[in-house]
């Protein structure tokens, strides 16, 4: 959660060399890469305005490892800091946020089928429909509607908020809502009829929610930092969770101030709750009504920077962006917390998604 203003701080220095590589690079042939279904795609942000943001390809059965897969797969790079990605009709969507850009490629070859562009910073899109998604921004009171299937942007969503110190963040649906949260310097999370593609409620859940995921119940989750990335007036954190029918929440757990909570993720089952601090990993079933006091996997001297959960087995997938220089390492875990593998992938590895 704190990702974006630890990369300006690194990258802020050649932020005029650099800024439009992306753009610069022109497709210069292709190389073997593929992925399978239950592949894993790593993220790795690079620094910002070095344009250095890569793609990495894990095959979990085989153990083997793809790296710059973007670069071997179009010949180009993918870009300046590399947010997030998301599966949809057999196609990846790689939003690339300081190249204001989300990229669509095949599934298996990442090929590049089309592309997104006109944003102000994108961060995470969600899918309506198939001709239908949100995307969310940084330092924009808008989330976009863009149509994935002509690629472009048809409308915006307008949020109220201030521009200097706008933010929206990761998505779920429920029903015919989709839920925001507002990050940076903010404090809610926003509730959007997708029918009429406008906010319909807002719910104050304390300083900079981050995270959002929807359990087995149909009851939504938000961790908020507390304001820890911003070192401004902090707050406790919170894990909150939502009763999406009214828009209530719940129950509210109370975390250490100097946590910084971030990577809120669910198991196969949804019934249980992950989280990183600078502590170690967290896990917590949806039933209980406090905290756990151990960590469930202790994070030893290691900089924790992302966090999945394989759908189908329940290993656990740790990123570490190390000096956030250097290229970053992922830690495999199984459902019982050993490791079972490590592997050095590109810098700041911070995302992950499966390919189905």
């Amino acid at each position: 959660m704190k990702r974006l203003f630890l990369t300006l701080l690194l990258g802020v220095g050649l932020s005029f060399i650099l800024s439009g590589c992306m753009n610069a690079n022109k497709n210069i042939g292709t190389a073997g890469v593929e992925s399978t279904a239950g592949s894993l795609f790593i993220l790795n942000e690079g620094n910002f305005n070095y344009g250095n943001g890569t793609v990495s390809i894990y095959n979990p059965k085989k153990k083997e490892l793809q790296n710059e897969a973007f670069f071997k797969a179009n010949g180009m790079k993918v870009g300046d800091v590399v947010q997030s990605m998301k599966m949809h009709n057999s196609l990846g969507w790689i939003v690339v946020n300081n190249s204001k850009v989300i990229f669509a490629v095949d599934n298996y070859s990442l090929k590049e089928k089309g592309r997104i562009t006109g944003f102000t910073s994108p961060r995470y899109i969600h899918f309506v429909s198939t001709s239908k998604a949100y995307v969310t921004q940084l330092w924009d009171p808008r989330i976009a509607i863009v149509d994935p299937q002509r690629y472009m942007i048809t409308g915006y969503i307008e949020t109220g908020m201030q521009p200097q110190a706008a933010s929206t963040e990761q998505m779920v649906q429920v029903g015919n809502y989709v839920y925001v949260t507002c990050w940076s310097y903010q404090d809610e999370v926003l509730k959007i009829d997708v029918n009429t593609d406008e906010i319909v409620a807002r719910l104050k859940v304390g300083k900079q929610p981050s995270s959002i995921v929807v359990d087995k119940n149909e009851k939504i989750w938000v961790l908020t930092d507390g304001g820890g990335s911003t070192g401004k007036n902090e707050e406790y954190p919170k894990l909150v969770r939502i009763n999406p029918t009214d828009f209530s929440i719940e129950r509210t757990f109370e975390m250490n101030i100097y946590e910084h909570p971030h990577s809120l993720a669910l198991n196969r089952y949804k019934d249980h709750l992950f989280w990183i601090t600078g502590e170690g990993l967290w896990k917590m079933p949806i039933s209980d009504d406090k905290l756990p006091v151990l960590q469930f996997i202790e994070n030893h001297k290691t900089n924790w920077y992302g966090l999945t959960i394989d759908p189908t087995s329940d290993e656990i997938y740790v990123a570490d962006a190390l000096d956030y220089n250097q290229p970053g390492r992922v830690y495999r875990y199984n459902a019982n917390g050993t490791k079972v593998d490590q592997f050095n992938v590109g810098v700041n590895p911070s995302a992950f998604c499966w390919a189905n």
